[in-house]
């Protein structure tokens, strides 16, 4: 999985003042957890950019003064109002323990379905994966190209590499749904038929 620096700095100060403070000077505070302590620090706002705007999944490098941090994201907060970025939490990695994240779907081949006339729906824009930090994947792949008019794919028919996908069996991943022109076509055509046997019959 591809990963993303952040440049920071240590928090010496977790006060609200302090944090207010941090905030009115476009700082971002963070906290990473998972190692033996809490590691409070700040980067400024535009550092997360490349991280929280994006379809695609991340890893993180927090250097904090040639200090670093292998970590995901694992919580954001927003400003109710302004929509500002308020507090993010991290979670560091540790090489020989699995992790849980969401990453995006790729959708790979053609459908035969979306071709006569369906209209494709994806059903989970990302999915959830555990798997050691060195095997997460940037997407999970789902091929359509065998889903017929009304078929759907379920997340046991995708490949995947070394990490579990953590939903049901029954979870749908994508399908191809019969679109009103193509039901409207199936029903001229049925009528169709339908008149043509009876002027048979005749």
């Amino acid at each position: 999985m591809k990963s993303i620096t952040i440049k920071g700095s240590e928090r010496e100060s977790v006060g609200k003042k302090a944090t207010k403070a941090l905030r009115d000077a476009g700082m971002v505070p963070c906290v990473i957890y998972g190692g033996n302590q809490p590691v409070h620090f700040a980067a400024e706002e535009k550092a997360f950019k490349s991280l929280v705007y994006t379809p695609n999944a991340h890893t993180v490098v927090v250097d904090l003064a040639g200090k670093t941090f292998n970590a995901i994201l694992q919580d954001i907060q927003f400003h109710p109002v302004s929509d500002r970025i308020n507090h993010i939490d991290f979670f560091q990695l540790n090489d020989e323990k699995e992790i849980m994240m969401e990453v995006p779907v790729k959708i790979t081949g053609t459908s035969p379905g979306v071709l006569l006339g369906g209209e494709l729906r994806l059903n989970q824009r990302r999915l959830k994966v555990k798997a050691l930090p060195k095997n997460l994947p940037d997407y999970v792949e789902a091929n359509i190209s065998e889903l017929q008019m009304g078929n759907k794919l379920y997340v046991t028919k995708l490949v995947l590499g070394d990490f579990k996908l953590m939903h049901p069996d029954n979870t749908v991943v994508a399908q191809v749904k019969i679109s009103r022109a193509a039901m409207k076509a199936a029903q001229e055509a049925a009528k169709a038929e339908k008149t043509a046997a009876k002027g048979k019959k005749k």
